[in-house]
């Protein structure tokens, strides 16, 4: 009997979710941009927001494997009003899910990344949206 197949990396609808990128561009001149680089697979996210003390009006930029462009889209439908200890709390708990220590449950749509857990090359590439939000708020520009 042959052992049951692992889901594939990348599935269609993993997949899918880098299109809804598209609705999330990026704004230079926005007053808080932040960019994340993962030094494992050299992928880099830009985000901006148009406010200081929490995430509205996201953009990305995002130069990342298909398991970090859907992580970016599940992060700008979800990080939408979350202010620097809420972006915190859900890195934390992103990274005790890919240690296996959470559930999937912990945002919508994450259980499309499940496939990726046992991939720790991925794994920076996951977090690299939640670590550029918070350069972001972390160093606001001046809105003049």
């Amino acid at each position: 009997m042959a052992a049951p197949r692992a889901p594939a990396l990348y599935s269609p609808e993993l997949l899918a979710l880098a299109v809804e990128l598209a609705d999330y561009p990026y704004d230079p001149a926005a007053i808080a941009c932040g960019t994340a680089r993962s030094r494992s697979c050299g992928s880099v996210i830009d985000l901006s927001s148009t406010h200081t003390g929490q995430l509205e009006t996201i953009g990305l930029k995002v130069t990342a494997c298909a398991v970090g462009q859907a992580s970016a889209a599940i992060f700008a439908r979800e990080a939408r009003g979350m202010d620097t200890a809420a972006i915190e709390r859900t890195l934390q708990s992103l990274t005790e899910w890919l240690e296996g220590e959470a559930p999937s449950a912990l945002l919508p749509r994450l259980t499309l990344l499940e496939p990726a857990r046992p991939h720790r090359g991925r794994h920076e590439a996951i977090l690299l949206p939640w670590r550029a939000a918070l350069d972001a708020l972390s160093k606001p520009r001046d809105p003049r």
